[in-house]
């Protein structure tokens, strides 16, 4: 029953988790995309009244005319709309998803102990370390690097520089502590809380910050929002690496590579290319050779991924397809003692010939395909093994 209600934590928390993630993203991209599409308006009328960009678009069968301010309106309305709870239960429902999955079952999801033989309050305590040192050591390069003394925004492309360095150590680091698949999680959650906080800590307490300025009549300074820009153009850098540290996750190729610490920090570099060749291309400039560099990244990954090819001989080919018998053998050895009547995690049995054949498909799909299963390869099932049931399922009538 434990295992059960679980599941249905699992699935609902994922739903909720993936319609604020579409929610968030969505917003950040369309606004990025809006900026950079913004025209200086001409009408002496919205000059007057400080108007900085403006667009015309067409939608759902209306048109839609939004204006940018910079700073503010002369008067400002008191409806305003705050683009802030998408975030929130982003991260909210993102680490409610990752206690359910990971950390109540440390044991088995944190820990690999081919990687490091650790406790399970350390390997939890060292994982919420991840998402909290991610955000300070963030926030400090920002500050020293991205503040000038003079209250002015500096190098960004420093600060992005060391904020990249310092994601990819973190996740050489967890790739050396924690199971493979757990390691790209943390470190997508470690960015996503980075990404959160600067909603949190910076975006929202400057715009609070302008408007409480504005309602007293007091000068409002630009430097709120330059910073909350700042950190939301972060944000937009940070958005596909991290959904490709969480995606990636369900594929036990990337994760379980000798050098999965490479694979990820590649895939979010992809990211990181695909996303800038989108931001250069609505301001209007030609970045092709970002797409270039993401691919030639993405074709040598597939080629260094790429299984070996097997030698066969000519006794190997003339072996009969593998028995029942010997499938079983396989199976009572490396899957029975968590898919069994007992137990049956995800609702499946594998300890008898006709529940085998029925969960046919979802074997061959998670143990040969994927490398999914066992799960951290916790009964060090080998590879000759996942040949005898690929060959297996091949010769099934299909």
């Amino acid at each position: 029953m434990e295992g059960y209600l679980l599941d249905w934590a699992n699935l609902l928390l994922r739903c909720l988790h993936l319609v604020t993630v579409i929610a968030w993203i969505g917003a950040s991209f369309y606004f990025v995309w809006l900026d950079n599409h913004l025209l200086k308006p001409t009408r002496p009328d919205l000059l007057a009244r400080g108007v900085d960009g403006e667009l015309w678009a067409v939608h759902g069968g209306g048109f839609y005319n939004p204006q940018k301010y910079m700073v503010a309106p002369p008067d400002l309305p008191q409806h305003l709309h705050w683009f802030y709870w998408e975030s929130y239960w982003t991260w909210m429902s993102g680490f409610a998803l990752f206690v359910v999955l990971y950390l109540f079952n440390a044991s088995s999801f944190l820990i690999d102990p081919r990687v490091h033989a650790w406790s399970v309050p350390a390997a939890v305590a060292t994982a919420l370390g991840f998402l909290a040192a991610g955000w300070l050591v963030y926030d400090q390069i920002c500050r020293r690097f991205g503040h000038e003394r003079d209250g002015q925004i500096g190098n960004d492309g420093l600060v992005l520089g060391l904020v990249a360095v310092f994601v990819a150590l973190a996740t050489w680091a967890a790739c050396q502590l924690f199971a493979g698949r757990a390691a790209f999680i943390i470190i997508g959650a470690m960015m996503a809380t980075m990404m959160s906080a600067n909603v949190l800590f910076w975006i929202i307490p400057g715009q609070k910050q302008v408007i409480a300025d504005i309602r007293a009549g007091r000068q409002v300074n630009p430097i709120y929002g330059q910073r909350g820009k700042q950190r939301s153009v972060h944000n937009t850098y940070f958005g596909l690496p991290v959904l490709a540290a969480m995606l990636s996750n369900h594929y036990g190729m990337l994760y379980s590579a000798a050098w999965n610490w490479a694979v990820l920090i590649t895939l979010m570099a992809i990211g990181v290319l695909v996303r800038m060749y989108f931001v250069k291309r609505h301001k209007g400039v030609n970045a092709w050779g970002l797409i270039v560099a993401a691919l030639g990244l993405l074709v040598a990954l597939v080629i260094a991924l790429a299984p070996s090819p097997q030698m066969k001989t000519e006794a190997s080919a003339a072996t009969a397809p593998p028995t029942q018998a010997q499938v079983q053998a396989v199976l009572s050895e490396r899957c029975v003692m968590c898919h069994n009547a007992q137990i049956a995690q995800k609702g499946i049995r594998l300890d008898t010939p006709e529940a085998v054949l029925q969960n046919a498909q979802a074997l061959h799909q998670q143990a040969v395909v994927l490398k999914l299963m066992p799960l951290n390869n916790a009964t060090q099932i080998t590879a000759d093994e996942r040949d005898l049931l690929g060959r297996w399922f091949t010769s099934l009538p299909h």
